[in-house]
């Protein structure tokens, strides 16, 4: 790689942001956050370091499943502002260097959408084909995977059809029949509707439920589905990607980026290794990540993987077993309201963690692992979940800006609010902006100095990984290497303060290591070997710098 491909592939050295306009912040003092609000903090999303901003759905919503339950796919909540704000807040971004992604939900749409109300009407209508129906009562005892205790099966009937209809998550979330080429077609211009606004690419949600075909249909490749999306996407535009939500083992993931072809998603969530890395958490041991790190399947350099710590949904642990599972809710959830549908956490990391050292080696590593790392609004700052919010709402609090009431989120009432902040040791009045803009030992300038040396650091999105042999069990030391040079990172996961010593015997003579989150510069001896103290909890980041490599560290 050119230094001159990052800009190309723009992807697989960015910072991505998610965010909920809903909850990001209130300039009209209605309790709920909107698109003005949100173009008043680009600029502090720009000072932090973001490149990518992923906005959770604002489309117009009854707001029964946080937006993902949506009424019409061109619009824009009028709750939250209009078209012309949305313009603002791209236009605006795009000049601060941060290009946005949006929410693509088209597995279902809401049972209120205009297509559903006039598919239970007629059964000629043409609408009628772009859900999926059954005449026969579906079979007794069905569970409903995605909300185990929540949602009661995966098909419920429509008194005015007089037909069950499916719906692989709630209710009142109808699926779309994917097989219906009408259905296609109408997708294909939803996307193309929003590159024209001048979105960047789409967060595919629940992207293997899309491609679940229904009973009898002509349809032999359903990945004919987004290879199509692919394609469209790159005629509108060649900047634009798909990340996509797949949790699945790597091997089938393989497939959700089009094989060898790579011509279906650009990027997909890592869930493999997210859980992995709490494994390893609780065990005070790196082993159980790099196991999974070491066999994610190679990539071509047009794809990637998207890291993260948390997200907007439960913290889910499914693809660990029950042993593994139930270790992993000891040392984090030990209180069954922390736990949701018997797999995931409710709860934000720093209160899982609690040691402040440990917050920042989660979150060092992170931005070090192969692949592009993905923040959840609010983690910079350290906030945490609200316990007296139902299950996945928990995280889904207001951004806290300030220590006054509500967190600076909005002037409304707070019993206007569309969710409350926390009202324990995670209050505003505990953790906010404001404060930690004044205090340069904050969790806050601990991310801005942490992106920013990610952002001069291409080899951390682009570099081959591989570990580093050391003694030290509860240390991980890696290496990410790629053309533009070489990045050693090092990671203790316990508490207690550990010697490693490595080679990188494959360094020519007079090759150094420059602390970029410090000031010192650490000589090889004359067997390419070097001896670092680590504390408890720590954690380095040194560039490999050689003779007459030009780079300014």
């Amino acid at each position: 790689m050119k230094i001159t491909d990052t800009s190309d592939l723009w992807f697989k050295s960015a910072i991505v942001y998610c965010l909920d306009v809903e909850t990001y912040l209130d300039s009209d003092g209605d309790g709920a956050g909107d698109l003005q609000g949100l173009a008043q903090r680009i600029d502090y999303l720009a000072q932090l370091g973001v490149t990518c901003l992923w906005l959770m759905p604002f489309s117009p919503t009854p707001d029964r499943d946080d937006g993902y339950d949506i009424t019409d796919y061109y619009g824009v909540d009028p709750r939250l502002g209009t078209h012309g704000d949305f313009v603002e807040v791209i236009r605006t971004a795009r000049d601060r260097g941060m290009r946005v992604i949006v929410d693509l939900v088209v597995n279902h749409t809401s049972d209120r959408h205009p297509w559903f109300r006039k598919a239970r009407r007629s059964a000629n209508s043409p609408y009628r084909e772009f859900y999926i129906w059954r005449d026969d009562p579906p079979p007794k005892g069905q569970e409903n995977p995605v909300f185990p205790g929540e949602a009661d099966g995966i098909w419920s009937w429509d008194d005015v059809a007089g037909q069950w209809y499916q719906h692989s998550f709630y209710e009142h979330q109808p699926d779309l029949n994917i097989a219906n080429p009408a259905v296609r077609d109408e997708l294909a211009r939803v996307i193309g509707f929003w590159l024209q606004l001048g979105v960047s690419g789409f967060r595919v949600d629940a992207v293997p439920f899309l491609l679940e075909m229904p009973p009898g249909a002509e349809v032999r490749d359903p990945h004919e589905l987004l290879r199509d999306f692919r394609r469209f996407l790159q005629r509108r535009s060649s900047e634009a990607v798909l990340l996509g939500e797949v949790n699945l083992p790597y091997a089938q993931q393989v497939q959700f980026f089009g094989g060898d072809q790579v011509n279906e998603l650009t990027m997909q969530f890592d869930f493999i290794a997210m859980q992995a890395f709490y494994l390893s958490l609780a065990r005070h041991d790196p082993a159980p990540l790099v196991e999974a790190l070491m066999s994610r399947p190679a990539l071509p350099p047009d794809v990637q993987w998207a890291n993260f710590l948390r997200n907007h949904d439960e913290l889910t642990l499914d693809k660990l077993s029950d042993a593994e599972r139930e270790e992993v809710f000891e040392a984090f959830a030990p209180d069954e309201r922390q736990r949701v549908y018997g797999r995931g956490i409710t709860r934000r990391l720093p209160p899982m963690l609690g040691d402040p050292r440990r917050i920042r080696m989660a979150y060092s590593l992170l931005f070090t692992l192969p692949g592009t790392p993905v923040l959840f609004y609010g983690e910079e700052i350290g906030m945490g979940e609200n316990i007296e919010a139902p299950g996945r709402s928990a995280v889904r609090t207001p951004m806290q800006w300030t220590a006054d009431r509500n967190g600076g989120f909005s002037v409304a009432p707070p019993s206007r609010l569309v969710a409350r902040p926390p009202a324990d040791g995670y209050a505003p009045e505990h953790v906010n902006v404001a404060a930690q803009l004044e205090d340069r030992g904050s969790l806050l300038h601990f991310f801005r100095d942490l992106l920013s040396r990610y952002r001069i650091s291409p080899e951390l999105g682009w570099g081959e990984f591989e570990v580093i042999e050391q003694p030290q069990s509860a240390v991980l030391v890696h290496s990410l290497r790629a053309d533009v040079g070489r990045m050693i990172a090092i990671h203790n996961f316990d508490e207690v303060p550990a010697t490693v010593r490595f080679a990188l015997e494959d360094e020519p003579e007079g090759a150094c290591l420059v602390d970029l989150l410090g000031s010192e510069r650490i000589g090889l001896d004359g067997r390419s070997a070097v001896e670092i103290e680590v504390p408890g909890y720590g954690y380095r980041w040194l560039r490999v710098s050689r003779p007459g490599d030009g780079r300014v560290s």
